[in-house]
């Protein structure tokens, strides 16, 4: 369908109808910005395409293939993983990335550049930040001609079959390493400078990650603001940022958050389980409701860049997590227990796009620290103990995320039970046994005299069916399973005689009518329309693959004219001080 203008023999003058359908699929998503980021990275692009007909066919396809990287990177709400190496038995980069694979994790950080993983990740379409180790930032951020060079090996050479979409230069370099504080910003523009020049740098941003102790002042997060004494190199790194559409990288952890405080935190306010109304932490000055840790401090960011005139730069959770072992005498909450309860609801917080109070239903995209325990980290037993895995590939725990996909498949959430513990307090099996039956919206008629689960008439059997039917009937959502710490998950059926449980046999417990543990009442209608926008821009850009293949199967041969084309295609507080969730010591490392 040429216009008369248009020659068959230039295809690429085809493709205008395909952008337009993707260009009003995106507006319709209702996000101008991004839809306009998408149009920046795809039209320089086939504007080269079309003028610059004598240069390399292999270069023009490059440039294409990179405008649909930069369309295909953009997921909105997204989960990642760290990956440390700090392990005796390291397994094979091969053997991670089927790791990944099986487990459908489709973002990961590297806290270098190795090159036996990159080839390993190479043809995997798993989205890779790369990093600039703190010891080579010396010399990239004092010379632009080493930091081309890093670029050149570590990125360059490794593009498009890496899809490599973040380069994160030092980590936590302001606190971590404050005398090299001056070269940090000179370090991202090198960096940068190197990418524009392999004009990747529409594709690949340039960050660097803090710890948030840089934040001062925290709660509330209205009033937070960056260590006054680092303006000197966070103001300029903030506009580097602004200018260049990158990110602001920041490390949260609710669990030293929570250790710091000594006892002000809660620990149901750090592990993201429900709170009643009067224990939510409220800031006086915005009057937002903060119910986790999280989010004030994610929103203490967003607050402290404003304090600087910067008001639109996103954040990026490069680790955040919980230790599920540490030393039972001074580490008594690096539990499995609190490491699932933490990681579950954070999955499901960042995924479900529900935002923070300062910004409803913006994502906040997240890596989880980490992917393997690291037995050789140094320090309290707790640092050997952040892993989803061990190094044999077998799950430190199940993570129950009902509702999440296949991301992070070791989840067996669909055959655990919640149970009172043995031997537990009669008066708190009680209030929970109260508290179910009352606010937690269960029917617990079965519980009365003459129906089926009246006998044993215990406090303890009671509160077994009360807490397990409030479990599945919040879908099992980590963190409805506590009650006060009386009770338990198993695996057992605690059904009898006639008296089943929820979850035996198949059965689904009761939905209740109470809200959901971790989406807003706004969150999934946006949540829906994002979905269905997504799908569309998707079948869209499906066509559009479709439609680059054939051109470039066109211009292999001789650049004969495409006289037509076929296409097919399937539808588819206080903060904390340490170095990556290690401690801000003397020898310390990241």
């Amino acid at each position: 369908m040429c216009s008369p203008t248009s020659s068959p023999r230039h295809p690429s003058l085809l493709l205008s109808p395909f952008l337009s359908l993707l260009l009003k699929s995106l507006s319709r998503s209702g996000s101008r910005t991004k839809m306009w980021s998408y149009w920046a990275a795809v039209a320089p692009p086939l504007h080269a395409f079309r003028r610059k007909r004598g240069k390399s066919r292999a270069l023009r396809l490059l440039f294409l293939f990179l405008a649909l990287s930069a369309i295909y990177a953009d997921e909105g709400a997204y989960i990642g993983v760290n990956i440390g190496t700090a392990l005796s038995n390291m397994p094979s980069p091969t053997m991670v990335a089927a790791l990944l694979k099986s487990q459908q994790i489709r973002n990961v950080r590297l806290y270098d550049a190795d090159l036996a993983m990159l080839a390993a990740l190479a043809n995997t379409g798993i989205r890779v930040t790369v990093s600039v180790p703190n010891e080579q930032l010396l010399a990239v951020g004092q010379s632009n001609a080493t930091a081309a060079n890093w670029v050149a090996r570590n990125v360059v050479a490794h593009v498009p079959a890496v899809n490599i979409t973040a380069i994160a230069v030092g980590s936590e370099v302001l606190t971590a390493l404050p005398n090299a504080a001056p070269l940090l910003v000179p370090a991202l523009r090198y960096i940068h400078s190197a990418l524009v020049a392999a004009n990747l740098d529409g594709v690949i941003k340039v960050s660097t990650p803090h710890s948030s102790s840089l934040i001062l002042d925290s709660f509330p997060p209205s009033q937070a603001f960056f260590n006054r004494t680092l303006e000197p190199v966070f103001v300029p790194m903030l506009k580097f940022l602004q200018s260049t559409g990158s990110y602001l990288m920041l490390n949260v952890y609710p669990y030293y958050d929570y250790l710091q405080s000594n006892g002000i935190i809660p620990l149901d306010y750090a592990l993201f389980r429900p709170l009643p109304p009067n224990k939510e932490a409220v800031d006086a000055n915005t009057l937002l409701h903060y119910t986790n840790v999280f989010d004030a401090v994610v929103d203490a960011a967003y607050f402290a860049m404003a304090y600087l005139n910067v008001t639109n730069l996103p954040v990026v959770v490069m680790e955040s997590g919980w230790p599920h072992k540490g030393d039972p005498t001074t580490e008594p909450d690096a539990t499995t227990d609190n490491a699932n309860t933490y990681n579950s609801n954070l999955i499901r917080h960042v995924i479900n796009s529900t935002g923070t109070p300062k910004h409803p239903g913006v994502s906040v995209p997240t890596y989880i620290y980490e992917l393997y325990d690291e037995d050789l980290r140094p320090g309290v037993t707790s640092e050997k103990f952040w892993g989803l895995f061990d190094a044999n590939g077998v799950p430190a725990y199940t993570l129950h995320l009902t509702g999440s996909g296949m991301l992070l498949a070791n989840d067996t959430s669909s055959q655990t039970f919640c149970v009172a513990k043995e031997g537990a307090d009669e008066k708190l099996l009680q209030a929970g046994i109260d508290w179910a039956c009352g606010p937690g919206k269960v029917d617990c008629s079965p519980l009365t005299q003459g129906k089926p689960c009246y006998d044993p008439d215990t406090v303890e059997a009671h509160a077994s069916y009360a807490f397990n039917e409030y479990y599945h009937g919040m879908g099992m959502a980590a963190g409805t399973c506590h009650f006060s710490g009386v009770a338990a998950i198993t695996t057992t059926d605690p059904s009898h005689d006639s008296c089943l449980f929820s979850g035996s046999g198949g059965r689904n417990g009761t939905v209740l009518n109470g809200t959901s543990l971790t989406t807003s009442p706004n969150s999934t209608s946006s949540t829906s329309s994002d979905a269905h926008s997504f799908y569309q821009s998707k079948v869209v850009l499906q066509i559009l693959e479709a439609l680059l293949s054939g051109l470039a199967e066109a211009y292999d041969k001789n650049e004969r004219p495409l006289a037509s084309a076929s296409v097919e295609f399937t539808c588819c507080s206080p903060t904390s001080n340490y170095l990556r969730r290690g401690r801000l010591e003397e020898g310390g490392h990241s």
